[in-house]
Order: C-alpha cells, then sequence, then structure tokens
C-alpha cells in the first residue's frame, strides 16, 4: 500500500501511460475510519483494479463553530484499516496544498443543496461540491462510493457529476449500524456513555417510522407526528430538523411513498447527528 501526501503525484500516477485499461475506484473520507467506511473501501475493491482511498478534513465544509479543530483523526489506524480492506493507495493532501494561497474557485450546487442540512449549514455543500470536484480531477477514478448516511451529500454529487458531464460513475452504499441501531459516524466519538444511549432516539423514530409506513400509513403529518414524538422523549435530544422528501429532488411531500426520504439532524448534547432511510427500501 503505497501513502501520498502530493497532489502532482497522485495525478501523475492517475494519467501515467502504464494505467492502461485498469480500473481506479475511489472513495473519499475525512478519516477516522469505521465499519461504515470499511464497507465502502470492501466495495471499491470488488469494482476496480486500483482502489484509492483519500484522507482529508476539508476545511471549507465547516462553518463557523463547528468542529474543524477537533474533529476525530488517527491516522495510524485509518492506515492499518486502509491496508486490511485492500487499499492500493492512501492520498493524504495537506489543506495548504489542496487550498494554496490566493484559491479563489469554487463549485456551488443550488437547489438541491439549499434544503436540510444545507439550510442550516450554508455553504457546506459548497464546500463539499468543491472539494470532491479536486479530488476526481487529481484521482481521476471510475467509480467513486460514498455512504447513504450522508443522503443529501450523495443526492449533491450525483448532480454535480451528471450536470457537469464528469465521467465518474457515483455508487452509493447502505448505511451501517451498531447492533442497537445507532448509524455508524466518526462524530459518535464525541459522544458520552449517557449520550451515546440518548442518540438511539434517531434509530427509534426511524424504526416508529417505517413500522407506520409498512402498515399503510401514508400521510406525512401522522408520521411527521410519530417521528416527533419519539425524538422529544429523549431529553438530551435537540432537534434540528426532520423532514419527508423525495428520495431523488429532495422536494417536499405531504404524501409518503415507497421513495420518500425522512431525514433527521438530532444535536445530542453537543453532538450534532443525521440519520435517514428510504421507506420503500429496506432498512
Amino acid at each position: 500500500m503505497q501513502i501520498i501526501n502530493s497532489i502532482i503525484h497522485m495525478q501523475a500516477l492517475a494519467i501515467a501511460p502504464e494505467r492502461g485499461e485498469r480500473r481506479i475506484s475511489f472513495v473519499p473520507t475525512m478519516g477516522f475510519l469505521h465499519e461504515g467506511h470499511a464497507s465502502l473501501l470492501r466495495e471499491g475493491r470488488k469494482r476496480g483494479d486500483v482502489l484509492v482511498l483519500s484522507i482529508f478534513v476539508n476545511p471549507i465544509q465547516f462553518g463557523q463553530n463547528e468542529d474543524l479543530d477537533s474533529y476525530p483523526r488517527n491516522m495510524e489506524r485509518d492506515c492499518q484499516i486502509a491496508e486490511a480492506c485492500g487499499v492500493d493507495i492512501v492520498f493524504i493532501p495537506s489543506a495548504a496544498e489542496m487550498y494554496p494561497h490566493g484559491f479563489q474557485t469554487g463549485v456551488t450546487v443550488r437547489d438541491i443543496a439549499l434544503p436540510l442540512c444545507g439550510a442550516s449549514r450554508p455553504g457546506h455543500f459548497d464546500g463539499v461540491a468543491t472539494v470532491v470536484t479536486k479530488l476526481f480531477n487529481i484521482v481521476r477514478p471510475d467509480v467513486a462510493i460514498f455512504g447513504r448516511k450522508d443522503y443529501q451529500q450523495l443526492a449533491v454529487i450525483r448532480r454535480m457529476t451528471g450536470d457537469l458531464n464528469m465521467p465518474v460513475e457515483i455508487v452509493g452504499m447502505p448505511i451501517v449500524r451498531e447492533v442497537d441501531g445507532l448509524a455508524m459516524s466518526s462524530r459518535n466519538a464525541y459522544l458520552t456513555p449517557v449520550e451515546r444511549q440518548g442518540a438511539l432516539c434517531l434509530s427509534r423514530s426511524i424504526k416508529r417510522v417505517r413500522e407506520l409506513f409498512a402498515g399503510g400509513e401514508l400521510s406525512v403529518a401522522v408520521l411527521m407526528e410519530e417521528a416527533l414524538t419519539v425524538i422529544k422523549r429523549e431529553s438530551l435530544a435537540d432537534i434540528d430538523y426532520i423532514e419527508f422528501r423525495d428520495g431523488t429532488l429532495l422536494h417536499e411531500v405531504t404524501i409518503a411513498d415507497g421513495s420518500t426520504l425522512l431525514a433527521l439532524a438530532v444535536k445530542i448534547g453537543q453532538t450534532r447527528l443525521i440519520d435517514n432511510t428510504v421507506l420503500g427500501e429496506e432498512s
């Protein structure tokens, strides 16, 4: 496994003649890897001849008073997980090289980036779209693999690659959960033991809504009330949003169907957690 820090070196490998017909599969991350990331890497191993993992905590997708400086990091463990998953190249650029002095160009995705996390984190998806574009230009992947826990991020990247005719196949992979239902996230490391138990209100809310939908309830108003009831039982929970949206364009809906997305963002203590489900799909 190679560890590469230089953009020029990574790009040279990606476009080298000896690459030939070999497919590059790519998993971009911010590090502090867990089993959810590992599932993406294993899928990437199946889909490409060369598997590239990037680890980069992207400063331009963090807002003021967010957790850029405290975001969890463990590069040694990340590299161990990467090697165990069959990664060929770990690309670890610096912020100074990714955004050198005078950097002033960005990518903006409009409507699909505005609701949900886009409403409470202004500029976040501009930062995501910009860094993913840069990484695609550096790594030159044939296929890129993302987790569906960040559902809106995946939707934004699909829209961007389609709109800009980027020759990259985008693959979304299912959420990986702990045994008790909590969606795996690097930010789970912030939770105290008491908060960790409180965080289960997100998955309980999803489970309750899915049960009602499976029983024939289609009214978003009714489903919303049930979701709110479950979350509000948890004293540590501070709701950012609970919304039902069309699963493709993220438009608001009033009647649920099999493609309806339930998306949640809830603060447990000081930690903002997100989760989601598409009602007609397997949980």
